[in-house]
């Protein structure tokens, strides 16, 4: 937009931006700053905390790539996604999970409105607030996914309408999943997560050779038996030198929302989601146990994500386990959420719809 208002204070926002040749919007108030690359999934790749400088999307270390300017050195379906994955904050629909096939289309792993450009429309831009409406369609179904991001002068909060459209003329099973991966400096040692009261399931098998959690594991939160026969507190996050990879879901919860909270700056994050609609929130444990291809025992993230569905095989295994998500032809489900930071110290309570935290 060439005549955007190109304001120093309030809330900002802009379309005008590339980052290593992909189109970019940049929305900020005073408190944060979030940039999203539009052409690449509409994927939130930096949530900035402006008064502590304080960054909590997690980056790969191979970071953003331009996809136009490289060729796939293979055509497996994994990889193809993971050379591209610069972490941060992805949309995954309608395929969440391994590689696998689902109504006569394959799908990578997370399937495909990720790795595509999105259109963009500013829809509010002013001193109050702003808004910016991205939208895209999968490649191999008949899916339709819109999101509007909004800011308002004086919240650190994001504020998210998402919406997923199903324009074909057949009901369809579909796996939705909010791929959220946070890293340092908020992710520590020093860092306690924060959900309600919920059951925890740890994957069926061994993600990976440095996987810790006993497999097929259910219990209370917050403690899962390890396969050494340790008991490890989820409320706790190990340190880098833990050296684990695993898989881990909570489920049964009676609202949808999660806080980590780093004891020792006191800089937290939360997310607040409807459970009705995610009825599990993922948690990827990489806590610099992941060797070979991609990781090569470089990372350090927690993945928390809500999803619709169980288990990490993608939309074949949730219809096998019932937990897909069906939308009929024509039906638009939609979803609120809330993200941002927070500051404080003690347990987190509650972090509710508009994103404000409780502690006890």
């Amino acid at each position: 937009m060439h005549y955007q208002d190109e304001r120093t204070t309030g809330c900002r926002i802009s379309d005008a931006w590339t980052y290593r040749g992909l189109k970019t919007v940049i929305l900020e108030n005073e408190l944060v700053r979030i940039s999203v690359l539009a052409d690449k999934g509409a994927d939130i790749y930096s949530f900035v905390h402006k008064p502590t400088d304080t960054d909590f999307m997690w980056r790969t270390p191979w970071g953003v790539r331009d996809q136009r300017l490289s060729v796939p050195p293979t055509g497996d379906p994994s990889s193809v996604w993971l050379d591209y994955y610069e972490g941060g904050w992805q949309t995954v629909v309608p395929h969440g999970g391994y590689s696998d096939n689902a109504y006569g289309a394959e799908f990578g792993i997370h399937g495909d409105v990720s790795l595509i450009p999105w259109d963009t429309e500013v829809i509010a831009d002013t001193p109050e607030k702003v808004s910016v409406r991205f939208s895209a369609k999968s490649v191999r179904m008949p899916i339709n996914v819109s999101k509007t991001l909004s800011l308002v002068s004086g919240s650190p909060t994001l504020q998210i309408e998402e919406s997923v459209t199903n324009e074909g003329e057949e009901n369809l099973d579909i796996v939705w999943l909010e791929h959220i991966a946070i890293g340092p400096p908020v992710l520590s040692d020093k860092t306690r997560l924060f959900v309600p009261e919920s059951r925890v399931l740890s994957h069926p098998e061994s993600i990976d050779p440095n996987s810790k959690l006993e497999p097929n594991y259910e219990g209370d939160w917050p403690n899962v038996n390890a396969k050494n026969g340790s008991v490890l507190d989820f409320t706790r996050i190990p340190p880098k030198e833990d050296r684990s990879l695993d898989m881990a879901y909570m489920t049964g919860m009676s609202k949808g929302w999660y806080a980590l909270l780093n004891e020792e700056t006191n800089i937290g994050w939360a997310v607040s989601y409807p459970v009705e609609t995610f009825k599990y929130l993922w948690y990827w444990r990489n806590f610099g146990g992941g060797y070979g291809y991609p990781w090569y025992g470089r990372c350090y993230n927690a993945g928390l994500e809500p999803c619709t569905s169980f288990g990490n095989g993608g939309i074949k295994q949730a219809q096998e386990n019932g937990t897909a998500l069906n939308i009929d032809a024509s039906e638009t489900i939609s979803v609120s959420i809330s993200a941002g930071p927070f500051t404080g110290a003690g347990t987190v309570s509650c972090v509710d719809k508009n994103g404000n935290v409780t502690f006890e």
